[in-house]
């Protein structure tokens, strides 16, 4: 059980909620805080004496028109109806349930003005896996995620769809079977379900997640394709990494000879005085990789410990402060920078995918006993390159463009949805080129044989060897690529 609470809330702490399937609740703390704001504000509405946007106003261009008290309820219940406005593929399970537990979370400081029943509504939804039906496209990240997070929201008021045990219901069925009534929402209570940056969040932790297990994963990978290759060890040694002392850098090579120790290959004399740089410079592409995602990790999780909707309330000041913490610039661009280190690991994979098949080094061309008659792994290089040149497409940044909207009041937007959007397909197709880079470099490490790896790496060779035969002719590869994906979506 998780209890949400003003506590530090780690990505590391994310990934074991959702790995072991934890319940959530809220704290006496978060309890106190969601209480005391919405008291405060059904007070002030009182005696409140002047507009305040979004919770005695319109929307966006709207904000100058004045509602009355007796329509509050009904403009937010209007408020989540309207901008469920999504289009385009569905966002899978996973991220809706982080959005899910993000909402809760920055819901629970007491600052944003929802009810009680509101919040633990959402996290009903959690606890029971019945997750709302959201889509991709909608999202301008800037007055928070407004289309995706209305959709996620939807099932609250009764509305929309959503996935329960394997099935797409309308909510309204599945509310019935649980006995829950729609939630009748309360002053500036859509605006805080709506404004906020939990689509671009969930996406985010997603594929940081993801792309630290991949980064694991490449220096192994990667480590497998030297040994393979018959390369040259020196470039691992501390020594160089001590004159350009990135932390990325230092760790790689320290990592590879860890990897490497005890093999037999990478001690046996060299006849060749370099290596490519694929080889050569692995510390520093790798290194550099993981100094980003360190980065955009202390980004995302100083966001999700955050209240990201607007107008903030603060009920000991007695203040409803109108401004912009909804705004997706500050985890935008590192989203789009993650895209771009993580294009790279699949990049500089590719290309040791490509020396391995070169026919160098007492290899065969094309990893295959008898070339010409058999193709060989020709092919799956070709789909790394289609992949890695896809990736360069999806590299280019959405958060260095904007597109004013609601008659020019939201004048500058993040379009942090679109990074985070094409940021999970980046991530999706680095683990797709890491797999065959991994297909190839085990099919070329037994053409080495008598000579062996390390102990660390012969182990998890002989682990793939029970999902990925030898390839001694030609094969339909496709089921073998799909079943090198899925090996390295286990951690070793």
């Amino acid at each position: 059980m998780h209890s949400i609470s003003k506590d530090h809330l780690s990505l590391e702490r994310v990934k074991e909620i959702i790995h072991k399937k934890e319940k959530l609740e809220l704290s006496q703390e978060a309890v106190q805080a969601i209480v005391k704001c919405r008291e405060y504000l059904d007070r002030k509405m009182d005696d409140i004496g002047r507009p305040v946007y979004g919770v005695t106003t319109g929307f966006g261009s709207l904000y100058n028109v004045t509602i009355p008290k007796e329509d509050l309820s009904q403009l937010q219940h209007n408020l989540v109806m309207s901008h469920a406005c999504g289009a385009g593929e569905k966002v899978r399970p996973e991220i809706v349930k982080l959005m899910l537990l993000l909402k809760a979370q920055s819901l629970s400081y007491g600052h944003s003005g929802a009810q009680l029943i509101t919040v633990q509504r959402l996290i009903d939804m959690f606890n029971e896996d019945i997750l709302p039906i959201v889509y991709q496209q909608g999202s301008l990240g800037a007055s928070g995620d407004l289309a995706p997070l209305a959709h996620m929201v939807l099932p609250l008021i009764g509305l929309g769809e959503v996935l329960y045990k394997g099935e797409v219901r309308p909510s309204a069925d599945v509310w019935k079977e649980k006995g829950w009534e729609p939630i009748r929402l309360q002053s500036k209570e859509g605006l805080a379900l709506l404004n906020g940056t939990q689509f671009m969040s969930a996406h985010a932790i997603w594929s940081i997640l993801k792309s630290m297990r991949l980064s694991r994963w490449a220096d192994i990978i990667g480590a497998m394709s030297l040994d393979a290759y018959d390369g040259r060890i020196e470039p691992f040694l501390p020594l160089t990494h001590q004159l350009r002392p990135h932390q990325g850098q230092i760790t790689t090579a320290a990592r590879f000879m860890e990897i490497l120790e005890g093999s037999e290959l990478i001690r046996r004399p060299k006849e060749h005085v370099q290596d490519p740089y694929s080889f050569r410079c692995i510390p520093q592409v790798h290194g550099a990789v993981k100094d980003n995602i360190n980065y955009v990790k202390s980004v995302i999780e100083n966001e999700i410990n955050s209240a990201t909707d607007n107008p903030n309330i603060f009920p000991d000041e007695d203040m409803v402060i109108s401004a912009g913490n909804f705004h997706g610039e500050p985890i935008a661009i590192p989203m789009d920078s993650l895209a771009i280190a993580m294009s790279e690991l699949a990049s500089i994979s590719e290309r040791r995918t490509y020396q391995l098949i070169h026919g160098l080094r007492g290899l065969p061309k094309y990893l295959v006993t008898e070339p010409g008659l058999n193709s060989g792994f020709m092919i799956p290089q070709y789909t790394a390159a289609s992949i890695v040149s896809q990736n360069k497409g999806l590299c280019w940044p959405a958060s260095c463009d904007s597109i004013p909207s609601s008659q020019g009041q939201e004048d500058h937007v993040s379009m942090g949805s679109n990074a985070a959007t094409k940021l999970v397909r980046i991530v999706d197709n680095v683990e797709t080129v890491l797999a065959i880079e991994l297909f190839n470099a085990a099919q070329a490490l037994d053409f080495r044989r008598p000579l062996r790896t390390s102990p660390l790496l012969e182990n998890i060779l002989a682990d793939y060897r029970k999902q990925v035969p030898f390839i001694g002719t030609d094969t339909y590869m496709h089921p073998l690529i799909e079943k090198s994906i899925e090996f390295i979506r286990n951690d070793y």
